[in-house]
C-alpha cells in the first residue's frame, strides 16, 4: 500500500491509519510518500467535557499536557474548541480507540471526558470548519497557543417532497426542476450567508452556522425563492446545539430534533426553535412571523417524547392515541392541540400519516412486499394500508416502488 501524507516527528497519519517513519519511502518539503505492510488502524474521537466555568487559558494548558502525552498513547492530539458560555469542551484526537482517549486525558491532566464517540473527519469541518488548530491562534507570551473558538452552530435542514411524489404531482420535468433549482438556490444562499454544506442528498440538505442572523437569512432568502413552488412542500428547520450531546452521531440530538420538525408538510415554511429566537431581534420575527413557526422549550420537549413515543410504537397496530395520552401524561384536549398547532393535524393523522411515511421508507429501501410492509407499520390490513398510502402520497404502493426502481435504472 502507498500513501501519501503529511506528517511531522516520528509518526505520520493518513486516511485513518497511523505510520511510523521507518516506512517513509520518499520525502520532500511537505509531502511524505510512505508504505507500510503492517499498519495499525486509527479512527477520529472526538470527546465532550463538561466543565462549568472553563476558560480558554486553562484547556490551552490541559490541551498541551495532552500534546506531551500523545505518543505515549499512540494518539495525536489534532485540536478542540471551547463553548465557555456553556461550560462545554470538545478535544478532536486520532486514537486506536476510546480507551486511549481516556487513558490519554486521565493521566496528562485528569479531566475525564464524559462521552465519547467516533466521528468522520470530513462531517467536522463541515460542521465545524476546521480540523486542525485554526490559523488566527492566540499565541501567548510563554509560547501556549489558546483557542477561543466555539462549538456551538446553529444547523439548518432543509426538505422537499421525494423526487417521486413531486413527479406525480408536478410531472418529470417540474420534478427535475424543481430538484435542480433547490440544491442550486439552497447551495448560493448558504455561501453568501456565511455558512457550510454539510449533506446533500436528492430532497435534504443540512448545513451549518456560525451565526444565528446569518442562518435566518439564508432560510428567508430560500423559502422567497419557492414561495411560489407550492407542490415543493418546502420545510426549512432552524436548531442549535453542540456537537456531542446524548447521540453518537456528530450533531445527532441537534439534527434529530431538526427532521423530526420537518416530517409532516405544514402551512408555515420555516420553524425555529427557542434557542435560534434568543439570536434574532423581534424586529425581524415579526417582519416573518406570517412565514415562522416558533417552538418553546416545552414543545421541543414535547416533540422529542412523542417521537421517542411513535418510533417506538408504529409498528404494534394496538397503539393508538389513547394510549398516547397516557403515556405522554396528557389529556386529548392537549394533545390536540399541541399536534394541531405544531403540525397541523389531529393526533389520529399524525399517527397515521406517520406510519405511512415509514412504510414509504420501507418500500424504498427493501424487497417487502406490501403485505408485509402495511402488517410492519402498523395497519390492521394490506387494503386499508393501500387506501391510505394512495390517498395520502397520490400514488399507490406497488406504483411507488416500481417508479423508485425505473428511476434507479
Amino acid at each position: 500500500m502507498v500513501v501519501v501524507a503529511c506528517g511531522e516527528g516520528k509518526q505520520v497519519w493518513a486516511e485513518g491509519f497511523y505510520f511510523p517513519f521507518h516506512h517513509v519511502l520518499k520525502r520532500t518539503e511537505n509531502i511524505t510518500i510512505l508504505t507500510h505492510s503492517k499498519f495499525c488502524y486509527m479512527a477520529i474521537y472526538m470527546d465532550l467535557h463538561i466543565v462549568p466555568g472553563v476558560n480558554a487559558k486553562d484547556v490551552a494548558d490541559a490541551h498541551s499536557m495532552d500534546v506531551l502525552m500523545e505518543k505515549e498513547h499512540s494518539c495525536k492530539c489534532l485540536t478542540y474548541w471551547i463553548d465557555e458560555l456553556r461550560g462545554y469542551v470538545f478535544c478532536l484526537i486520532d486514537a486506536p480507540n476510546k480507551e486511549s482517549v481516556l487513558e490519554l486525558h486521565t493521566r496528562a491532566h485528569g479531566l475525564v471526558p464524559n462521552k465519547i464517540i467516533e466521528v468522520e473527519p470530513s462531517l467536522v469541518n463541515a460542521f465545524l470548519g476546521r480540523i486542525t488548530d485554526p490559523e488566527n491562534a492566540h499565541v501567548s507570551e510563554d509560547g501556549l497557543i489558546i483557542m477561543d473558538d466555539t462549538s456551538y452552530r446553529i444547523i439548518m435542514h432543509l426538505q422537499l417532497d421525494d423526487y417521486i411524489l413531486l413527479q406525480q404531482k408536478t410531472g418529470t420535468e417540474k420534478a427535475m426542476q424543481l430538484m435542480q433549482q433547490f440544491r442550486t438556490i439552497v447551495k448560493k444562499e448558504i455561501l453568501n450567508n456565511n455558512g457550510r454544506e454539510v449533506t446533500n442528498e436528492s430532497n435534504e440538505m443540512i448545513a451549518s452556522f456560525v451565526e444565528g442572523g446569518k442562518a435566518f437569512a439564508a432560510a428567508q432568502a430560500i423559502r422567497q425563492h419557492f414561495s411560489n413552488d407550492v407542490d415543493a412542500n418546502l420545510r426549512i428547520s432552524l436548531h442549535a446545539g453542540e456537537p456531542v450531546m446524548q447521540s453518537d452521531k456528530l450533531f445527532g440530538d441537534t439534527v434529530q430534533m431538526l427532521k423530526r420538525l420537518n416530517t409532516f408538510n405544514r402551512t408555515e415554511p420555516i420553524v425555529i426553535t427557542s434557542g435560534i429566537r434568543e439570536l434574532l431581534d423581534n424586529e425581524t420575527l415579526q417582519r416573518e412571523q406570517e412565514h415562522l413557526l416558533l417552538c418553546t422549550p416545552k414543545e421541543e420537549t414535547f416533540v422529542a417524547a412523542l417521537f421517542e413515543m411513535l418510533e417506538a410504537k408504529y409498528a404494534d397496530e394496538t397503539f393508538d392515541m389513547d394510549t398516547c395520552c397516557t403515556e405522554l401524561a396528557m389529556s386529548q384536549s392537549q394533545l390536540y392541540r399541541k399536534a394541531t398547532q405544531l403540525f397541523q393535524l389531529s393526533p389520529n393523522n399524525l399517527l397515521r400519516n406517520f406510519r405511512l411515511l415509514q412504510a414509504k421508507e420501507l418500500l424504498r429501501t427493501t424487497d417487502k412486499t406490501v403485505s408485509q410492509v402495511s402488517f410492519e407499520t402498523g395497519f390492521a390490513s394490506a387494503s386499508y394500508f393501500t387506501k391510505c398510502f394512495k390517498s395520502y402520497f397520490n400514488v399507490l404502493p406497488l406504483a411507488y416502488r416500481d417508479l423508485l426502481q425505473q428511476k434507479a435504472g
